[in-house]
C-alpha cells in the first residue's frame, strides 16, 4: 500500500515573502548574484565553478544550441546543449561555444581569392556581416591572405564576377596581432590605428580570430559573462544513461565544462552507472550533474553516487504532462524545500555541499525569486529562455502575435526515447510533453536584466546586502492559512490558499479558507470564464454556492491563454473536463473540476 503524506504538495503561488527593513546600503549594486554550481567543501575551498547569475537553460531542443549558450554566457549563465542529437552534432555545438573567446570572434564569413563579388554579397546577405575573411583554403582558421568590407567595393561600378583577389585588402596592407595579444591589448591596437577590426594570427599566419571596434562596448556591458582560464564562454551539455561511454568522451574533448544526465527521474540505478562510468574515467574531473528528484531520499542516493549538483522537480514543466501520463510527480515548492533540507543535512554529515538546481514551475518571474528564497542555488528554465531570438526555434505569427516555436523533449517530436529510460528495450513507453508556441520576447539580454532585477530584489526582503546564498538564508516567507505556521528549509512558512476570501471565517473542511475568483481558460480561438472557488487537497469537497467551480490543489493564477495549445477545453454544457487530464494543466496543481453551473459561453476571439 502506498505511502501517504500528511502535508499537501505546494506550488510557488502558495507562498509570498515578508519585506524586511531597508538600509541606506541596501541598493542592487551592493548585491551579488554569484552563485556555486558544483560541489565542493564550504569553508575549506572555493568553488571550481559558479554561476555569475543563478540561470541556466533547459536540456531541450528548442531552447539550447549554441546560439544561446553564447548569449547566455555573456549574461553570466550558463546553457546545457541538448543531447537528443547524434554524439557528433552536439559536440559541434559544444565546439563552437567554446571558439568564442570574450571579445574575439572566429570568422563565420570566409572566402577564397578565387570567388567573386558575387559570392561576396550573397555570403553577407547570408550571415548579416560586412567583415570577410580571405583564407587560401575559405575556412576559419586558413592561412589569412586579405580581408574584404563594405569599402572595398562599390556595386555600382564593378560587375558580379570580378574575383575578390581584384578588390580584397591584401594581409600586407592589414594590421594585425600574434595569438598571444589579450583582448586589452586587441583594442589598444584598434583605438591607436581607428581600425574597426583586428584579425589575430598564429606564428604559421593563419587566422585565429577577429577582434571588433564594436565589441569593446559590448564586452563593457557583459562584465558577469562566464569564462573559463583561457576567456573562453562555459557551457554544459546534456547526456543520456544509454550511450554515456560514447558521449561523454566526445563532449570532454570538445570541451564541455559541466555535464548534467537529462532525465525526467533521477532516483535509479541508471544513473549511478553513468556517474560511476565518469569518476571511474576522469575522477573528479569531469563536472555532472544529475536528477531529477523531489524528495531527500532522491537526493542522498545521487549526492552518494558522486553527483556534483542534483536537479530537483518532476512534471512542473510547462510542456510536460508527465504527471498526468504517469502519476508521478510534486508540488515544485514542497519538493524543492524538502531537497534542501536534504541538502543542508548531507552538508553537516560530510562537510561538502551539493547545489540543488530549481527546474519547472516557474509561471511568473517572480516565482524564481521564490525558488531561490525556498533553497535553490540556480534554476533552469525552458520556456523562458525559448521565447528570445537566440534560440534556435522558428519565430511565426500567431492570431497576429509573433510567438517562436516551443516543444517538450517527451514529445513525439523531439522523440527524446533516452531521457525516459527504464532500463529495458530502447522505445519511448510514455509520451511525456507536448507541443506549443511562447509568445516572443525580444533578445535575451534584455529578458535576463529584468529577471536579474527580480533575484536582486530578495534584497528587500532581507534589509541588508550580499551574496545570494546569505541573503536566502534570512529570507521569511508566508503563505496564510486557519492555522499554526510551519517551518520548512530556512525560513519561516505559513501555509494555506491565496485570493480573495469571500467572507471571515468562511471555510470548507478542513481547515482551508474558500477563495472566489475567475478562471479564464482556452486554446487557439477561444475563451471561457468561469466563476471558481477553492480548497485544498485532503479537505472534503465543497462549493461555496451556486456557480463556484471546486477545485482541488490552489488558485489558477497564470494567463493561460499565453500558452496556446496548452489548453483545450469544450465550452458548450454544465461541466468541464479534468484539467489534469490536459497538458500544462495546472502547471504543477491537481485542478479538479467538481461542477458549474451556467457557465459563460465562449466568444471568438
Amino acid at each position: 500500500m502506498a505511502y501517504y503524506y500528511s502535508e499537501p504538495s505546494r506550488t510557488f503561488s502558495e507562498y509570498l515573502l515578508i519585506p524586511g527593513y531597508t538600509g541606506p546600503d541596501c541598493i542592487p549594486a551592493n548585491v551579488s548574484l554569484q552563485t556555486p554550481l558544483v560541489k565542493y567543501r564550504k569553508g575549506q575551498e572555493e568553488c571550481p565553478i559558479c554561476l555569475n547569475i543563478p540561470l541556466v537553460s533547459a536540456i531541450m531542443q528548442s531552447v539550447s544550441n549554441d546560439t544561446l549558450a553564447v548569449a547566455l554566457a555573456k549574461e553570466g549563465g550558463m546553457s546545457f546543449i541538448f543531447g537528443s542529437q547524434s554524439i557528433e552534432s552536439e559536440a559541434a555545438m559544444v565546439e563552437k561555444v567554446k571558439a568564442h573567446k570574450a571579445g574575439f570572434v572566429v570568422s563565420d564569413s570566409n572566402v577564397t581569392p578565387d570567388n567573386t563579388l558575387g559570392d561576396v554579397l550573397a555570403m553577407t546577405r547570408r550571415s548579416g556581416h560586412s567583415t570577410l575573411a580571405v583564407t587560401a583554403d575559405g575556412t576559419p582558421n586558413g592561412k589569412l591572405l586579405g580581408v574584404v568590407t563594405g569599402r572595398d567595393y562599390r556595386v555600382s561600378r564593378m560587375t558580379e564576377d570580378i574575383p575578390v583577389r581584384d578588390f580584397m585588402t591584401p594581409i600586407e596592407r592589414l594590421i594585425t596581432a600574434p595569438a598571444s595579444t589579450n583582448l586589452k591589448e586587441a583594442n589598444d591596437i584598434i583605438w591607436e590605428h581607428k581600425l574597426n577590426s583586428l584579425p589575430i594570427i598564429d606564428d604559421d599566419g593563419h587566422l585565429m580570430y577577429f577582434v571588433f571596434r564594436k565589441d569593446y562596448a559590448d564586452h563593457k556591458d557583459h562584465p558577469l559573462s562566464l569564462q573559463d582560464g583561457s576567456k573562453r564562454y562555459m557551457v554544459g551539455a546534456g547526456i543520456n544513461t544509454r550511450d554515456f561511454a560514447e558521449r561523454v568522451p566526445a563532449l570532454v574533448k570538445a570541451g564541455a565544462d559541466v555535464l548534467c544526465i537529462d532525465s525526467s527521474e533521477g532516483h535509479s540505478i541508471w544513473q549511478k552507472r553513468t556517474i560511476d562510468y565518469i569518476r571511474e574515467h576522469y575522477g573528479d574531473s569531469v563536472k555532472v550533474g544529475a536528477g531529477n528528484v523531489v524528495d531527500r531520499e532522491g537526493f542522498f542516493y545521487l549526492a552518494e553516487a558522486g553527483a556534483d549538483f542534483v536537479k530537483v522537480g518532476i512534471g512542473g514543466g510547462s510542456i510536460c504532462i508527465t504527471r498526468e501520463q504517469k502519476g508521478i510527480g510534486r508540488g515544485q515548492a514542497t519538493a524543492l524545500i524538502e531537497v534542501a533540507a536534504a541538502r543542508d543535512e548531507y552538508f553537516e554529515k560530510t562537510g561538502i555541499y551539493v547545489p540543488i538546481c530549481s527546474d519547472g514551475g516557474i509561471v511568473h518571474d517572480y516565482h524564481m525569486t521564490m525558488a531561490l528564497a525556498m533553497g535553490a542555488d540556480f534554476l533552469m528554465l525552458g520556456r523562458y529562455f525559448a521565447r528570445f531570438d537566440e534560440s534556435p526555434t522558428n519565430k511565426v505569427l500567431v492570431d497576429g502575435v509573433y510567438r517562436k516555436e516551443y516543444w517538450g523533449e517527451g514529445s513525439n517530436r523531439a522523440r527524446n526515447w533516452q531521457r525516459y529510460d527504464l532500463g529495458g528495450a530502447a522505445g519511448l513507453s510514455f509520451e511525456e510533453g507536448v507541443d506549443s508556441y511562447v509568445t516572443y520576447a525580444g533578445s535575451l539580454h534584455d529578458g535576463v536584466e529584468k529577471v536579474d532585477g527580480q533575484s536582486v530584489d530578495l534584497r528587500f526582503c532581507v534589509g541588508s546586502p550580499g551574496k545570494l546564498p546569505a541573503l536566502c538564508r534570512c529570507l521569511r516567507g508566508t503563505a496564510p492559512r486557519c492555522g499554526a505556521a510551519a517551518r520548512g528549509g530556512q525560513f519561516r512558512l505559513r501555509r494555506g490558499s491565496g485570493g480573495e476570501a469571500v467572507g471571515p471565517g468562511r471555510c470548507a473542511g478542513g481547515g482551508s479558507q474558500v477563495v472566489r475568483g475567475r478562471i479564464h481558460h482556452g486554446g487557439g480561438q477561444f475563451s471561457a470564464v468561469y466563476p471558481f472557488a477553492v480548497h485544498h487537497p485532503g479537505s472534503p469537497r465543497h462549493v461555496g454556492r451556486a456557480g463556484d467551480v471546486l477545485f482541488s490543489g490552489g488558485t489558477v493564477d497564470r494567463d493561460v491563454l499565453s500558452h496556446p495549445g496548452l489548453w483545450r477545453f469544450p465550452v458548450s454544457g454544465r461541466t468541464v473536463p479534468d484539467l489534469a487530464d490536459h497538458p500544462g494543466g495546472g502547471r504543477g496543481k491537481k485542478l479538479v473540476v467538481c461542477g458549474v453551473s451556467q457557465p459563460v459561453p465562449a466568444r471568438r476571439r
